[in-house]
């Protein structure tokens, strides 16, 4: 063969080879790497109010209703809806092209018993349901709700988008008892759970669901058009702070999905690392068993709550002053709930009092079990220092270390702290839970039906339901007000303050994310 044949088979077949390089490219099913914010190990979003969970579950499925990032309920499932003039009946429609990822339509029989599982768990579900008369199919798309008397909130509790949004699911899976969680993760949502890969500890998948029909309107958050850009969604578990950016910045994962607080600088400061703000913003809270002792009674609570000393437990997350504010208030600064009339809390400690109060409620040293999720990065921080603050007001404290799915399988037990419960812990929680007091899930006096701590205080329910029956907001101001004293005053939870969430992205190589009150998955690109 001549030098010239030789050189022209060189360059078809190099030219070829490029070709089918580019083709295979373009075939390559894209892949988007993330570290979600702490481990997945419990899959019911209705069993568990754990944020991990929530987001796994807007994944796999949908939901009546969504909100958009400005607070605004808009249809998801549903396509037509109308009320009766006197507010008492209610009736949807469900929107057409909804089907489980097994290929089966979605009814009004899988929405009704979705509703009447997660109203079990959910506060303000269980509220909707005490005033509902029947909830019934009129065919397989459209279903009415009739209520006994009118109910203020019937699709912002359709569209709750925290703790517990309420998603929809087969009906044979919804027909699972509430306390217990269920074993099928089919649902209809934009993504499709792949059990056979789950590693929890290590790795959890979803892949693109291509039968999903999204709507046609702009995505924001939990509303709109759910558009996924990848064919993989996968979740790597990493647990360290440097590990996670060691593994961002060699693009060994595409995404943080919360930065780590201690790792902000270096984030900031990388100019292939782009910070983006999907979430408005969200705050830390101290919670109680008030069910065992010593918290069952409230004066220990209160002495619990005078400990705390908000600058200190956020500058120890947070470490930068960019990142936290504190806010004695149960609601969140700027909001129209928020107010300063927090009866003794402070936010500040306030030592010698709750000294003089452990003495007048007769504490007598009991260990207080609190639960330290050791490797939450985004938690980890806040339980050393409150134990420390716990001691100089008075308290003995047992502060014991878990990774955090064991904390949330934990906080469940009602069993007195000897004998594997708990006393105490804190966790996180974003705008869209405490924006609105119904929506608040910890924000419960109905005891052992409420959130994890188990509060009772009938004052606290009655202010919740003057609020629910409310119908302008010069009305429900000064009962959320109210709503927030009783909660101070009955030692239900204690405000931290709020902290700036920041996801870590490749920068170019990670576009579209979605602001929401929520962390939302889809329109996400990897260019």
């Amino acid at each position: 063969m001549s030098l010239k044949k030789s050189l022209l088979t060189l360059l078809v077949g190099g030219l070829m080879s490029t070709a089918a390089g580019v083709a295979l490219a373009q075939d390559a099913p894209k892949v988007l790497r993330m570290v979600p914010q702490s481990d997945l190990k419990i899959l019911d979003p209705i069993w568990t109010t754990a944020f991990v969970t929530r987001n796994h579950g807007y994944n796999v499925y949908d939901t009546l209703f969504g909100v958009d990032i400005k607070g605004k309920v808009s249809p998801q499932m549903v396509g037509d809806y109308n009320s009766s003039a006197d507010g008492k009946t209610w009736t949807f429609t469900l929107r057409d092209g909804l089907a489980f990822h097994d290929g089966k339509p979605v009814t009004s029989a899988d929405v009704i018993q979705s509703i009447k599982r997660w109203a079990q768990r959910d506060a303000l579900g269980q509220k909707m349901m005490a005033a509902m008369g029947s909830m019934d199919a009129k065919n397989d798309k459209t279903f009415v709700m009739t209520f006994k008397e009118p109910f203020g909130m019937v699709i912002e509790a359709l569209a709750k988008p925290s703790a517990n949004p309420p998603f929809i699911m087969p009906k044979a899976v919804a027909e699972t008892p509430a306390d217990q969680q269920i074993s099928s993760t089919v649902g209809s949502g934009p993504y499709i759970f792949k059990t056979d890969e789950y590693r929890p500890g290590e790795k959890v998948v979803y892949i693109k669901n291509t039968k999903y029909v999204p709507r046609k309107e702009p995505a924001s958050g939990t509303a709109g058009g759910k558009i996924v850009n990848v064919d993989r969604l996968e979740w790597i578990v990493l647990n360290d702070a440097q590990t996670q950016v060691n593994a961002l910045t060699n693009g060994e994962v595409d995404m943080l999905e919360i930065s780590p607080p201690d790792q902000y600088a270096t984030l900031k400061d990388n100019p292939k690392i782009e910070l983006g703000k999907q979430v408005p913003s969200a705050s830390f809270a101290l919670h109680l068993n008030r069910m065992v002792p010593p918290f069952n009674n409230v004066k220990i609570a209160q002495a619990a709550f005078m400990a705390v000393n908000q600058e200190a437990l956020l500058r120890a997350q947070m470490i930068s002053k960019d990142l936290y504010k504190p806010n004695p208030s149960i609601y969140p600064l700027g909001s129209t709930y928020w107010s300063d009339k927090t009866s003794y809390f402070t936010g500040k400690p306030q030592f010698e009092k709750a000294k003089a109060l452990l003495k007048e409620a007769g504490y007598k040293n009991e260990p207080i079990v609190l639960m330290y999720p050791a490797n939450f990065t985004s938690l980890n921080k806040l339980p050393p220092v409150m134990a420390a603050l716990l001691k100089q007001a008075g308290f003995n404290v047992d502060m014991v270390s878990m990774d955090w799915p064991t904390l949330v399988a934990r906080r469940a037990v009602k069993k007195p702290a000897a004998e594997g419960g708990w006393n105490a812990f804190i966790t996180a929680w974003s705008v869209a839970d405490n924006m609105n007091p119904m929506f608040f899930a910890p924000m419960t006096g109905n005891g052992e039906k409420g959130w994890f701590g188990w509060t009772t205080d009938e004052p606290l329910e009655k202010l919740k339901g003057e609020f629910l029956a409310a119908t302008t907001e010069e009305q429900r101001k000064p009962l959320a007000t109210a709503i927030q004293e009783r909660v101070i005053d009955a030692a239900v939870y204690a405000p931290i303050g709020e902290w700036t969430l920041y996801s870590a992205l490749r920068k170019d190589v990670v576009t579209g994310l979605i602001p929401s009150p929520v962390g939302v998955f889809w329109g996400l690109k990897k260019n």
